[in-house]
């Protein structure tokens, strides 16, 4: 198949292009800057950028099925990903998978995300939305910093339990779903194998680093600040803290098991995941 990858040099984007490698597909991989990437066999880089909603859109003539995800650090999912579902609609595009998270079928119809959602459900395209929980990967990017630094993880998550994901296993359910019609027209949500709380976290993170981490439960309105400090804009910072306020209230506690009914792989557990990144946090 020819399959395109919107984000494919991020964190999902990227195990999705080699997943769908692996598996002999072409992959047309939507980037800022595709002239600085490295060029492979069955690899097109062509550009896709947030900030310029409808140059690239042409390359959904040229594939099978494509990924879409809104950018991190954006808000603005419906702005950034309608012209795309439109031009997706527009071409007859044979499959279009979404990634947006976990819990969005709740929220308003007017909701970004689930105003996505909605069009992708309308658009007569097959499709699949996946809705993941929490990405394990958070705790070497985006927290990466306070343990760095202080050898703390600071979040304000209280002692809720959440079901952690690999993105390596959003990737690989994301490639299943692109490349099959078995479960057209269906939303997942996407968790890990096991339920745990950040303190927790830092007791996996302690034992494979071989140093002291602890977890704090900040202040939301200084998690908010922080998060400023440190570059993203205030309409994605208040984003985050109102999505780990439902995180403290227990709504990304639950299990499931889509990972393994659709790859047949058991999911990546944090135990695993630690140990692989250990080298992040020495």
């Amino acid at each position: 198949m020819k399959v395109f990858v919107y984000g494919g040099s991020g964190l999902v984007g990227g195990h999705l292009v080699t997943e769908l490698l692996k598996q002999g597909h072409e992959v047309f991989v939507g980037s800022r800057k595709p002239e600085s990437q490295k060029s492979s066999p069955n690899v097109h880089w062509v550009f896709a950028d947030s900030s310029n909603l409808t140059k690239g859109l042409e390359v959904l003539e040229k594939v099978d099925a494509a990924y879409f995800l809104s950018p991190p650090g954006q808000t603005n999912q419906f702005e950034i990903l309608s012209p795309w579902i439109e031009k997706a609609k527009q071409v007859g595009l044979k499959k279009l998978v979404l990634m947006t998270a976990m819990g969005v079928e709740h929220a308003p119809p007017e909701a970004p995300f689930r105003k996505t959602e909605i069009l992708l459900e309308g658009s007569g395209i097959p499709w699949n939305i996946i809705r993941p929980n929490w990405f394990m990967q958070n705790f070497h990017t985006f927290w990466i910093a306070g343990i760095k630094q202080d050898g703390k993880i600071y979040f304000p998550g209280g002692n809720a339990k959440t079901s952690f994901i690999d993105a390596r296993d959003i990737a690989s359910v994301a490639a299943v779903l692109l490349t099959s019609s078995k479960n057209d027209n269906q939303a997942f949500a996407l968790t890990g194998p096991e339920s745990i709380d950040h303190n927790e976290v830092a007791e996996h993170l302690t034992k494979v680093s071989g140093k002291t981490i602890g977890y704090v439960d900040v202040d939301p309105k200084v998690f908010e600040a922080s998060l400023v400090s440190a570059g993203l804009t205030k309409d994605y910072a208040a984003f985050l803290v109102m999505i780990a306020g439902a995180l403290k209230e227990g709504f990304a506690s639950p299990i499931v098991g889509t990972v393994k009914t659709l790859t047949g792989k058991d999911p990546i557990s944090f135990a695993q995941y630690a140990k692989e990144y250990a080298d992040a946090w020495k």
